[in-house]
């Protein structure tokens, strides 16, 4: 009895002393920080690809101008591996108002914010009409111009659109009606569940004819007139100091309505010009404007290259870099990747610049290394990604990029997650010119958790213009890329030329063995 007692009275004592040690044990081990990101999302009537802003966890939808803000239908969209989304998105949600708010979890929760923008093309116009309307959308307010002997109860309206095509209603409808504008017309627009009440004046213009806005590049001046619709209206100008005004070419201006632009080519840099508006008989004050010089980029020749240890650098050693590549990344696990090339286009001494896509790594434990060059430095490798910082400082508004190119082309043999349809097809190469007013240079991130990449439509995108070819080039070839300029009054403060031999390689997506060479590329300022 007493060895029962006894081995109770030890099984209780253990049970007690299992009971205060699990009370008193921690978990000190911490869940593993995992940043929660979308890598992709798709909607009905989106326009080009989601921009995903991973920083601030934000993500905007281009939308054209027939979909329904207040219900967006969400078709695709890829997050984190083994991350999770609250609530679902697929379906419709309401991007009207204010972003739409969700969590992605993955042992933490990251709230994300899905907004849309939407750009409506609107218009009005009236016969017989001085420049263009005044279109105020927050105030929903149209304004239009007349010459000063116009009678204002009598206006035909010759075009009117506020709202998006074919599913907007007018009342009343004004469009080919002569109405009596010598007092404000409110207008109401509808579309979808949106009811919107615009006010429209028709007012006197004070000056017949207008030179509105003039820009000066380097040979290109960018003239803006405003006149009567239907007169003879055009520009002339001159050489400050000169006596003879030379009439601005037909062929060189473009008319809509009382409104007209001219493309000014031929000038000389850093000149001092007088340039003027006309309308038949009528001109306008003249205005003087001065071109810049023209701007160089180093080593546009691609002729300069050193071998710091294993990485190959686009520049003369001993001189500051204007060249990045992506070397300092492909060398942790291998050679580089760009490279000098002794193949120049015409044979001459020198060389061009050989960019190589290559898996780089040990068996498969690596990465594809996409073969790059670009105006700006490699910052640092975050792991097995690159961080690097897009842009020189530049003030130039050249008119295209020049150069000749070649290009080996083979199948995508490896691919991210975003793009596992891409395995197999043809890679792609890549050429783009984009000038900007970024304040800094602009950081770019690959890794999928907080990725940054370069965004063609980012209101700090002045000008941007691309070359992408998608099949083997065997011989040099010249190419020309235009550069498309959104605003022609705004300078630019960096510029960025890249080539990639794989369009994907920021994801990591690309052909194995795509090679593509680049040789004497020029900055145009006239054509």
């Amino acid at each position: 009895m007493k060895i029962i007692k006894s081995s109770i009275l030890l099984s209780t004592a253990l049970t007690l002393l299992a009971a205060i040690a699990t009370s008193c044990l921690k978990n000190d081990i911490p869940y593993p920080i995992v940043k929660c990101a979308f890598l992709s999302i798709d909607a009905e009537h989106q326009v080009g690809k989601a921009t995903i802003d991973t920083k601030n966890q934000v993500v905007t939808l281009t939308l054209d101008e027939t979909a329904n803000l207040s219900d967006v239908r969400i078709t695709n969209y890829t997050i984190t591996d083994d991350a999770t989304l609250s609530p679902d998105i697929r379906g419709g949600i309401n991007l009207s108002s204010e972003p739409f708010s969700v969590v992605l979890s993955l042992y933490q929760d990251y709230t994300w914010l899905i907004k849309a923008e939407q750009e409506i093309e609107r218009y009005f116009t009236v016969a017989g009409q001085v420049g263009a309307s005044i279109i105020d959308v927050p105030a929903k307010r149209v304004v239009a111009y007349v010459p000063k002997s116009a009678d204002l109860t009598q206006i035909t309206v010759t075009s009117m659109k506020l709202g998006p095509a074919e599913i907007s209603t007018y009342s009343p409808q004004l469009e080919g009606v002569v109405s009596d504008f010598s007092t404000a017309k409110p207008v109401k627009v509808t579309y979808h569940n949106t009811v919107e009440n615009w006010t429209i004046y028709v007012v006197r213009s004070d000056q017949d004819v207008q030179l509105t806005q003039a820009d000066a590049w380097t040979r290109v001046a960018w003239l803006y007139g405003s006149a009567e619709e239907g007169k003879s209206n055009g520009f002339e100008y001159r050489i400050k100091g000169a006596q003879a005004w030379t009439s601005v070419p037909e062929s060189m201006i473009t008319h809509k309505g009382g409104s007209f632009v001219a493309r000014l080519t031929g000038l000389t840099p850093v000149t001092t010009y007088e340039v003027r508006a006309v309308s038949g008989d009528m001109v306008s004050g003249s205005v003087e404007i001065t071109t810049d010089s023209e701007y160089s980029v180093p080593n546009l020749d691609f002729n300069d290259w050193w071998l710091d240890g294993k990485i190959w650098c686009p520049w003369k050693e001993g001189e500051t870099a204007y060249w990045g590549t992506g070397n300092k990344g492909a060398t942790t696990l291998g050679n580089s990747n760009s490279v000098p090339g002794s193949d120049t286009w015409n044979g001459a001494k020198g060389y061009s610049a050989e960019l190589n896509t290559k898996f780089v790594g040990i068996g498969v434990v690596g990465k594809l290394a996409a073969g790059n060059l670009f105006t700006g430095d490699y910052v640092r490798t975050d792991g097995t990604n690159g961080i690097l910082n897009f842009g020189r400082e530049f003030t130039g508004r050249p008119t295209r990029l020049k150069g000749y190119y070649k290009y080996n082309c083979m199948n995508i043999s490896h691919t991210s997650s975003e793009f596992t349809d891409f395995k197999g097809r043809p890679d792609t190469c890549s050429i783009y010119i984009a000038l900007a007013d970024w304040d800094a240079p602009y950081e770019i991130r690959t890794n999928p958790n907080n990725r940054q990449l370069f965004d063609v439509n980012s209101p700090n995108v002045i000008a941007y213009g691309k070359l992408e070819k998608g099949e083997s080039v065997e011989q040099w070839t010249e190419f020309e890329i235009a550069l498309e300029y959104r605003a022609t009054n705004r300078r630019p403060k960096y510029i960025l030329i890249v080539a990639s031999a794989s369009k994907y390689g920021d994801f990591f997506t690309g052909g194995d063995g795509s090679t593509l060479w680049v040789d004497d590329f020029s900055l145009e300022w006239d054509y």
